[in-house]
């Protein structure tokens, strides 16, 4: 049901910025949330402890957060962002469409290699010597966020790019629209390989993890989250400080997420 509600506002959304009415009027003091896919489920949950305790209404919107930050650009009317990379808070810090003062960047994550679950792959370390081409056999994918957009797949090109391997494999990538479509690709075999968040692959039973990326071989995977600009009400600010404090932090620890410094 949460997640039929989250597909629900995340269309209200898209037809509030290309027909200019508020979205969700029906409940105007629900909060609403845009939030990198990858903490679809964490954030969800943290979101139902909230409403059991509160009585408030929190709603929510996942996709890349490059598209998230394109929705507040264009007046999505939401209150809290929370991205999967500096680049696109940064993005939106520089056109003063965030308050500033509220940026943290509570959790972080790690990029790991999956294979379907019934893949005979074994686990591998993965370094400048890992021959993906190999594992991909003839016609095989590697599936991947949009390298050129989406936070997941901006890290895996670093580390590609560091290993040495970028070059190999780019003409074999599966692009896709955020992680966990990234994910999803790799659950129905459609590629035998995929490079996710740990947090993501822990969620399915579908893959499986042969190799984790060395945490040098990328900028460090940080979640900054933030009010957006003109939307400091009590009950928002209220939401922040839950899912970014330690109630918050519980449950991020539970699907995964470590904490930052």
């Amino acid at each position: 049901m949460r997640r039929l509600r989250s597909s629900i506002v995340g269309a209200a959304l898209t037809i509030a910025l290309f027909c200019g009415i508020p979205a969700v009027s029906a409940q105007s003091d629900a909060l609403t949330i845009l939030a990198a896919a990858s903490l679809t489920n964490a954030i969800e949950e943290i979101g139902a402890q909230y409403e059991a305790e509160t009585g408030k209404t929190v709603r929510f919107s996942f996709a890349a957060s490059s598209a998230l930050a394109k929705q507040i650009e264009a007046g999505a009317p939401a209150q809290i962002f929370a991205a999967a990379d500096q680049k696109w808070m940064d993005y939106l810090a520089e056109r003063n469409l965030i308050e500033a003062d509220t940026r943290v960047s509570p959790i972080g994550n790690s990029l790991v290699l999956i294979v379907p679950a019934d893949s005979a792959a074994g686990d591998i370390t993965i370094n400048g010597s890992t021959d993906l081409g190999a594992l991909l056999g003839v016609d095989g994918r590697l599936s991947v966020g949009d390298p050129d957009h989406v936070p997941a797949g901006i890290y895996a090109k670093e580390a590609l790019e560091s290993l040495g391997l970028w070059a190999a494999v780019e003409p074999r990538l599966a692009h896709a629209e955020d992680v966990r479509a990234a994910l999803v690709l790799v659950e129905r075999g459609e590629a035998p390989l995929g490079i996710v968040y740990a947090t993501d692959a822990a969620i399915s039973d579908k893959v499986r993890v042969i190799g984790s990326f060395p945490a040098d071989s990328h900028t460090p995977i940080t979640y900054p989250f933030a009010m957006i600009a003109g939307q400091n009400g009590e009950d928002a600010h209220a939401f922040f400080r839950y899912v970014t404090g330690p109630e918050g932090f519980e449950t991020f620890r539970k699907y995964g997420f470590s904490a930052n410094d």
